[in-house]
């Protein structure tokens, strides 16, 4: 079906994860958008943007009203799936400024017992310069896991070790003359950009010019489809029209 190898990743429970290694380290990337890093039990996710159907509600684009509970509830299932010690959430985990203002009740009690659960790293985006320090968690411009460096915006430069989001990568590919296009995780095994976690977030096609500072050679993109991740490499994907 998808071309690529799957390397298997086992835990320290012992139940093996299918996976890939950045910078030789294993990580485990899952169908929610979400990437497990098994020697730091830490679970990272990109561009959440609670509270952007609210946001576009405020400007008259009625959007159903429940994203930031469907993202709720996927991190709640994560947790309780991976156990992990750290989650961090690399940046735009707000879609402005006023989103806690805007969530409920409901929604920020769950959001604040995630939080209090584990230790929680809010990373700094664009559009949450300031995460909300009411939600709990600690706040960073980025965070060093050596040999990783967990940011927002990916570096113009070169950076090994880098994981961050804020591109929104999607992959597309011809399939019996369809084109399928997907949410992915990009990787040149030196570093990785995420997908956006968020419900009502969209995406930029990998082969687009603003990936060119981050991978100047080939990459593979890793397919979320609904039960597992597809390796693509970079020669098979097709370019949006």
């Amino acid at each position: 079906m998808f071309e690529g190898t799957r390397r298997p990743v086992r835990r320290a429970t012992a139940r093996q994860e299918w996976g890939f290694r950045l910078c030789g380290r294993p990580v485990v990337p899952d169908v929610s958008g979400a990437l497990f890093l098994p020697d730091h039990s830490t679970l990272v996710v990109a561009d959440i943007h609670f509270e952007k159907g609210s946001a576009f509600a405020a400007r008259g684009i009625h959007l159903p009203p429940y994203d930031t509970r469907a993202n709720l509830a996927a991190l709640e299932h994560l947790c309780a799936r991976y156990a992990p010690a750290t989650v961090v959430a690399l940046g735009d985990s707000f879609h402005d400024r006023e989103a806690v203002t805007r969530i409920s009740p409901d929604d920020a009690s769950r959001l604040a017992r995630l939080t209090r659960a584990r230790r929680w790293i809010w990373i700094t985006g664009n559009h949450d310069p300031e995460p909300p320090e009411c939600m709990g968690g600690e706040i960073m411009d980025e965070m060093s896991l050596a040999p990783f460096v967990l940011r927002h915006i990916p570096s113009p430069v070169p950076a090994a070790g880098e994981i961050a989001g804020h591109l929104h990568p999607v992959a597309s590919v011809i399939m019996r003359g369809r084109k399928l296009r997907r949410r992915c995780f990009a990787s040149d095994g030196v570093r990785l950009v995420m997908p956006a976690f968020g419900a009502f977030t969209g995406g930029l096609c990998v082969r687009s010019q603003a990936f060119a500072p981050v991978f100047e050679t080939a990459f593979s993109a890793w397919m979320i489809g609904r039960e597992r991740i597809y390796p693509v490499s970079s020669r098979r994907l097709c370019r949006d029209s």
